[in-house]
């Protein structure tokens, strides 16, 4: 499915999202290189933003530039090895920026509530750990998926109903068993959706609670600040994520279900540079400090 089949809009949307895709690319990059070089950056904060960065990149390149490719070629088709991969990489990124979301709101729980034990528990050890497992669990879905989709090479051609292959539903297409297809849904729901959110929503609960009992009227809007930005990526990824995963269905799904796609497979990633910048001293006062070395 097209966002548009007007071939007079082929050219805007090529432009925008080839854009959109470019400010994401530069943005996180510059995130990546202002955590690595600045020694002022170099806690577990900014550890797993740098690895949210990374994945942001990984996460929008699964799926923009096959689009953009699209557009320009006026073709729709993807081989099966081609629709396996990308959906293959893309739920391993997409897992990633999940997981790692969770982590960080785990890292501002620990940094709010528990701040005398904050270096003992947060260690280099630790947080190396928890990457690693937030990419090995997207190794373990997108395993689950791909043994479910085998059954697509019986298929000798199929339209998919979004601008990528979806993993719910390349799932309709390949499985015609409707109790392991709700199965899958829900497990991978309930698993990689709603656990990491009721594990945001309780550390959110908990620093909450915490900063109220800040008497200090600037350090609960320092506080407030930080969690604030990172809880609207929070909402916007999960929120759109979820939804498009488990609501949509291959017969109802329409391009208001794509545009939905869009805002947690593009809007997200490129909203996170902006964000995580523009809300952070530390990061803009490492911007400054690398402009300044370069020039």
């Amino acid at each position: 499915m097209e966002l548009s089949e007007d071939p007079d809009l082929q050219p805007i949307l090529f432009g925008l999202f080839l854009s959109m895709y470019l400010v994401t690319l530069l943005g996180n990059l510059f995130i990546i290189l202002s955590v690595s070089s600045d020694s002022h950056l170099h806690t577990p904060m900014y550890f797993f933003l740098s690895n949210l960065s990374l994945a942001d990149i990984c996460f929008i390149s699964t799926t923009v530039p096959k689009m953009l490719a699209n557009i320009q070629t006026h073709s729709r088709a993807i081989s099966y090895v081609g629709c396996l991969t990308q959906m293959s990489l893309f739920i391993i990124f997409a897992c990633m920026d999940d997981m790692l979301l969770t982590v960080m709101a785990y890292d501002r729980f620990v940094a709010i509530c528990q701040p005398l034990h904050y270096q003992v528990i947060m260690n280099p050890r630790l947080c190396g750990l928890l990457v690693l497992v937030s990419f090995f669990l997207g190794l373990l879905e997108s395993l689950l998926h791909n043994l479910v989709g085998l059954p697509l090479t019986n298929s000798k051609s199929v339209e998919i109903a979004n601008f990528f292959c979806e993993p719910s539903q390349v799932l309709s297409f390949s499985c015609s068993d409707t109790l392991t297809k709700n199965t899958v849904k829900c497990f991978v729901g309930a698993f990689y959706g709603f656990l990491p959110l009721s594990g945001i929503c309780f550390s959110y609960y908990k620093i909450v609670s915490t900063i109220l009992r800040i008497p200090s009227s600037s350090g609960k809007y320092k506080t407030f600040s930080t969690c604030g930005s990172h809880l609207s990526v929070v909402c916007l990824f999960y929120g759109t994520g979820i939804g498009v995963y488990l609501l949509s269905d291959q017969s109802s799904f329409n391009r208001k279900g794509a545009l939905a796609s869009v805002m947690y497979t593009v809007v997200t990633p490129m909203l996170n540079p902006f964000v995580y910048s523009l809300s952070n001293k530390d990061i803009k006062n490492a911007l400054r400090r690398m402009h300044r070395r370069t020039v």
